[in-house]
Order: structure tokens, then C-alpha cells, then sequence
């Protein structure tokens, strides 16, 4: 990370200045005005949060019902995927020192000579080989929930979110620059206090049972699979040989799915129990803890297991559900009329939590709309960018909605019979579910169409491991200026700023004829780029663009001496050097990154990458104005945005960076 950028800071580095003007300690009060309000601090609205707290000029306020954090329970697994996006927050690190790694999947099938015993039937890599840097984890969701807080609470703005705050309705009688009328409820011992703030943008993060998406007049449409099932934490004593491994046991009895959890002792079982009748509910079977816990033991026959602690336990029906739209414009009026109350994770998309995807695609809801909303509250990008996020979503949780299904399905399936491991053609028909969707529970099958900020390329063989709608796929790079081994994809922090990846061609990078130099010199000083065009008057000039060049060289062969200026920048109050900007690949300990992604090296390529990490363009290096129109198309040039008010852009506020 970089840091005393403006001036020497002692302490911690990640614990920014606080920004008078944002940081507050008072509650809300009729009359308040936000750029966005927030409703729930689950992990969409703790990512969003998270990401709008990054810019100190956006006033944001999250509102929760609880009256303090998540303490237990509800979701653990952290796809590899959503551990990229924490690295970009930078919570990698403290996320994988506490967290089990998922590394390896068994199963567990009836025994084929006495199938009222259970016996290990197969075994498979959680993640395949280069599919991530980041492993699968599980830990907590309350832990998730502190690490985030953590984030805002380091922020200029210190952005603790309001408990004890329920909203009961929302309106937008009128346009204007806050039109959303919001009224809340405090609710205290004796009394209850009604609240009526006015809002930029709203965000339903409030759960299946969201008061966003009824004040929109959106409706969770789906159907249940009249199957319950239970889940427990607990502490237990057992002579199960996998109790530290994820399990997939289907017994005669039943099925379980096992999950260690984090600390090296407590793990967690989804177990089925009877099917329901047609529009019965969970709740009227009376279902307690000594139920999970006698059918968990009927199900890990003959082994035992001694339950000394359950921690958290609940029990839940299978169902898909999702709304037609994640905002509050009607299809027939979306291309004349620009929403203004968005809702994410649980409030528009609900389904069964075995694969572990409800909290991963809840996240991604949160990371794709802060950015979003930054560069237009910031007056980057022109309100028309928020359409995209319905969308991109919308359709992202369609394709969860029908994977679950299958998935659901094959975890309730009975079997009779042991399976071969010895072929994954062979496998049985959960194993090869697991191991043919591998992509898809680590996160990273997400593809978005075509749109203003994901466009279609002729290009996209010049890095045909950077699909186009599909997240930056990071590869191992030497940093030029220090010979620092690392991952290309990890210099991107969650600060609203897009990426430029130059990969050059094989020409010498300080040769003013080459194609990188051209390049570089196109965008630092020609009035058509997209750098002079959209980086407001004073701010550093990667603001809002943020080039890197990755050479083919070795770095023991080149010296940052003679690279292009804008590789060079000279940036911050003492306008003092960033060397942070090139980098060579890893020649000692690591595939070239050039091969491994596929790059061509005679062309060489630009590489364009959004906010939330998703490549949204290819482009030939010398095809400069090509890369402009695109950036053209959704954003404010600098010198059009307005002045004053928290939509401007103020030099030196575009990101928190220090």
C-alpha cells in the first residue's frame, strides 16, 4: 500500500484523516439530507457502505433494526471471487489468517454391501488449479460484518451505521437533487420517534422480508421445493474421519452437508429433514435442536457423534425467489426515466444456502452499485451508468436462481449405492455436480453482457485470458522499481478509479517510437484523451484513471530511468514520485503472465478494468481514439461538472488514498 503521499502520517496507515465535514456522532433527525441512505447492514449494505465511505465528499448513512452488530450465525462461505474483492479493500490478508481454507471436498455415500452404513465414495479439489490466487474460506458472517465495519470506521468519514432504525416508508413525490422522502422509526423503551429524512438514492440491503422492495412495488416471485432442512454451529466429539475436510454425506437416512468452520474446532451441518406438504410451512412441524441433532446421527451412522455445545442452529425451507427488476423503474420506462431506490442481496434474490452463494452474490450486488453511485454523486459519470446495475444484476442472480435449483435437487436426491472414484466420468452424480461447477461456487462464472461500461471487442484475441464481462483474472508480476514479487491484480484498491492495463508490445518502453510510449504520451497530453478529459483540474492525474504498464522485459534489464512521464507521475501536495506504475513478469518463480493470460506479444494490448474489478474493453495500444469514445460514452468531461455541492468533484477528494 502507499501512504505519506501528502506528508509524513505516524500510526496506522489504513486509518485515515477524519474529514471534518462527513465524520459526525449525531443520529439522524428529521429534516437530514444524504446523498445515500442505506437500509440494512447485512453484507450488501456493509460492502456498499464500505465502498461509499472511500469518498469523503458523498454523505452516507446506513440504518439497521438490530440494535447492534451481527453477533452469530447465517451465511460462512467466502468464495474466492469474494475474497479478491476484500484483497481490494484490503482485508485479504486478516480474512485468510483467521478463515478455514476449503481445500478438498469428500463424499459419502451409502456402503455397497450394507447400506445402513455410510463410506467415503469420493474425493476432489475444492478449487481447480489457477482458477484464483485466493482460496474458498469459511468464517463467520458476523466476522465478515466487523472486518467491513472495520473499513468504515477507518474512513475519513468514521461511518458507524445508525441501530436501533427501521424504515416504514419511502416516496418520491418530486424531482430535485434529494427527491426520495424516507420515514423512519427510533424505536427506544417507552416511546417511538418518527424520522423523515430526504435522500439522493436509496438501498434496500434489509433482507427477504425488505421494506425497500414493497415501497417500490417489487414482489419476490418463485417457487419453494417443500423441503426442509436444519443448520447447526456446534462443538462436538465424533469418530467421523472428515470432520475437518467439507463433507457431502447421503446416507438412507438422509443427507448432510459439513462444513469446518473457522478455530480448528467448531463446524457446521446443513441436515434434511422431512419433506413438507404442499404449502406447509417449516415452522408448524415444531422442529427443535434435539431433532437436528438425533437426525444428524442417524444420518453419520455408524458413527457417533456427541454434541457438547450448539452454538446456533435454525431451520429453513429450499426455495427460489427473485424480483423482475433490482430498482424502482418499470420495464416500459426504463429508458426514460433514471431510478433512484435500488435493493440487493436477500431483498431481491433468495434461494437455498448449501452452495454457499447467497452472502458471495449479495457482496457483488453491493460492489457493483457503490462505484456506481460514487461516480455520479462525485459528477464522473452521467446518472444513466445506475441503469446498468438492474441489469447486470438482475440477470447474475437469474442464472443463481436456476443453478440452485439443480443444486438444491441433488443434495435432497436418496442413493443405494457406493461410487467409483476412479474416473470423474465414473463419478457419482453429486461429486461431478461439484467438480463441473466449480467456476461457478468459486465466484468467478460471472459474465456480463454487452452495455456502456462492458463493451464488445474485435480484439478480444489480443488477451484471450481477459474475457470481456468477466472479473480481471490476476497473474504474478515483479514490480520494476523494487524488484517486489506480486500479483498484478492486487495493486486495484476499492476507490472508485479505473484500471488502464498497457501490456506492451516487445519494443524497448523508454523508445519514444514504441507503441507504450505513444500511448503514454497520447494520454497524458493530447486534449482528446480520456485522462485530460475526465480528471477534474488539480486532482493527481490518476484520479479517475489509473494506468499500469506491464513489459515483457525482465527487470534486472530495464530501469525505470527514461520510462514515459505518465508512468512516472509526479502526484500529491510535495508532488513527490509514484514508482509504482510498471511492472515486468515473474521470470523466477512464476509463469509469465504474458502466456498465462494469453497476451499477444507482438501486438501488445490495453486492458480496461472497471471499479469492481470486472474487464470491460480490449483495445490495440495505438488505437487511442477508440479507448476515449469509450470513456466518452458514460462520463462527464471535468470542466462540465458542476461547482459546489457534494455532486462536485473537489481536487484531492476523488479517492481516500493518503
Amino acid at each position: 500500500m502507499q501512504f505519506h503521499l501528502n506528508g509524513f502520517q505516524h500510526g496506522d496507515p489504513e486509518l485515515h484523516p477524519v474529514d471534518p465535514r462527513r465524520s459526525r456522532t449525531e443520529p439522524l433527525r428529521t429534516g437530514d439530507e444524504v446523498d445515500v441512505l442505506i437500509v440494512g447492514s447485512g453484507p450488501a449494505g456493509l460492502v456498499l457502505a464500505a465502498q461509499l465511505a472511500a469518498f469523503p465528499s458523498i454523505a452516507t448513512r446506513i440504518v439497521e433494526r438490530r440494535s447492534g452488530p451481527l453477533e452469530l450465525g447465517q451465511a460462512d462461505g467466502v468464495a474466492c471471487r469474494s475474497v479478491e474483492m476484500f484483497d481490494a479493500f484490503g482485508l485479504s490478508e486478516r480474512l485468510l489468517k483467521e478463515a478455514y481454507w476449503v481445500n478438498e471436498t469428500v463424499f459419502w455415500r451409502p456402503d455397497a454391501v450394507g447400506s445402513s452404513r455410510i463410506t467415503r465414495s469420493g474425493r476432489i479439489q475444492d478449487v481447480e488449479d489457477g482458477l484464483s490466487e485466493f482460496p474458498h474460506v469459511i468464517v463467520n458472517q458476523a466476522r465478515i460484518h466487523g472486518l467491513l465495519l472495520d473499513v468504515m470506521g477507518r474512513s475519513p468519514s468514521r461511518l458507524t451505521p445508525d441501530y436501533g432504525v427501521e424504515m416504514t416508508g419511502l416516496s418520491i413525490p418530486e424531482d430535485g437533487d434529494a427527491p426520495v422522502d424516507v420515514t423512519l422509526r427510533r424505536a427506544g423503551d417507552d416511546a417511538t420517534e418518527e424520522i423523515r429524512v430526504r435522500a439522493r438514492y436509496v438501498v434496500g440491503c434489509d433482507g427477504a422480508h425488505s421494506t425497500v422492495r414493497e415501497a417500490i412495488g417489487r414482489a419476490l416471485r418463485g417457487d419453494s421445493a417443500n423441503q426442509a432442512w436444519g443448520v447447526m454451529d456446534l462443538l462436538a466429539v465424533t469418530d467421523f474421519p472428515d470432520v475437518r475436510f467439507k463433507a457431502v454425506i447421503q446416507s438412507k437416512a438422509g443427507n448432510i452437508v459439513l462444513i469446518p468452520r473457522e478455530g480448528g474446532y467448531l463446524f457446521r451441518l446443513y441436515i434434511e429433514l422431512d419433506e413438507l406438504e404442499p404449502g406447509e410451512r417449516v415452522a408448524s412441524r415444531g422442529i427443535t435442536v434435539d431433532t437436528l441433532i438425533d437426525t444428524a446421527r442417524r444420518i453419520l451412522h455408524p458413527h457417533t457423534l456427541d454434541v457438547r455445545h450448539v452454538v446456533w442452529w435454525s431451520v429453513y425451507e429450499i426455495g427460489q425467489r427473485l424480483t423482475d427488476g433490482f430498482d424502482d423503474v418499470r420495464a416500459p420506462d426504463v429508458d426514460a426515466c433514471l431510478p433512484r431506490v435500488f435493493i440487493t442481496g436477500d431483498a431481491c434474490h433468495t434461494h437455498s444456502p448449501k452452495a454457499g452463494q447467497g452472502m458471495n452474490v449479495s457482496m457483488q450486488d453491493g460492489f457493483n452499485l457503490g462505484w456506481k453511485l460514487a461516480a455520479v454523486l462525485q459528477g464522473r459519470s452521467r446518472p444513466e451508468l445506475l441503469r446498468t446495475y438492474s441489469a447486470e444484476r438482475q440477470a447474475v442472480a437469474q442464472r443463481l436462481i436456476d443453478f440452485d435449483r439443480e443444486w438444491a435437487a441433488m443434495h435432497s436426491a436418496r442413493t443405494e449405492h457406493a461410487g467409483d472414484e476412479t474416473v470423474a466420468s465414473d463419478l457419482p452424480g453429486l461429486q461431478r455436480l461439484y467438480t463441473e461447477q466449480g467456476r461457478f461456487t468459486a465466484g468467478v462464472a460471472t459474465r456480463y453482457e454487452a452495455s456502456v461500461i462492458c463493451r464488445p471487442s474485435y480484439h478480444q484475441r489480443l488477451a484471450e485470458g481477459f474475457v470481456i464481462g468477466e472479473r480481471f483474472h490476476s497473474g504474478p508480476v515483479v514490480r520494476l522499481a523494487d524488484a517486489k514479487p506480486m500479483q498484478l491484480g492486487h495493486v486495484a484498491e476499492a476507490d472508485g478509479r479505473w484500471r488502464l492495463y498497457a501490456f506492451a508490445d516487445a519494443a524497448d518502453p523508454r523508445d519514444p517510437s514504441s507503441p507504450l510510449w505513444r500511448l503514454c504520451d497520447y494520454l497524458a497530453n493530447d486534449e482528446a484523451s480520456p485522462v485530460r478529459r475526465f480528471t477534474p483540474a488539480g486532482a493527481d492525474i490518476d484520479a479517475v484513471l489509473d494506468l499500469r504498464a506491464v513489459v515483457q522485459q525482465g527487470h534486472r534489464d530495464l530501469s525505470v530511468v527514461g520510462m514515459p512521464s505518465l508512468l512516472l507521475p509526479h502526484k500529491g501536495r510535495y508532488g513527490l514520485v509514484d514508482y509504482e506504475k510498471v511492472f515486468c513478469p515473474n521470470l523466477r518463480s512464476a509463469p509469465d503472465i504474458f502466456d498465462l493470460r494469453g497476451i499477444d506479444r507482438d501486438r501488445g494490448c490495453i486492458v480496461v478494468v472497471r471499479p469492481d474489478q470486472y474487464v470491460a474493453h480490449v483495445l490495440p495500444l495505438d488505437h487511442h481514439d477508440e479507448l476515449s469514445q469509450f470513456f466518452g460514452a458514460f462520463m462527464v468531461q471535468a470542466d462540465a461538472r458542476t461547482a459546489g455541492g457534494s455532486s462536485a468533484v473537489r481536487p484531492g477528494e476523488t479517492v481516500t488514498r493518503r
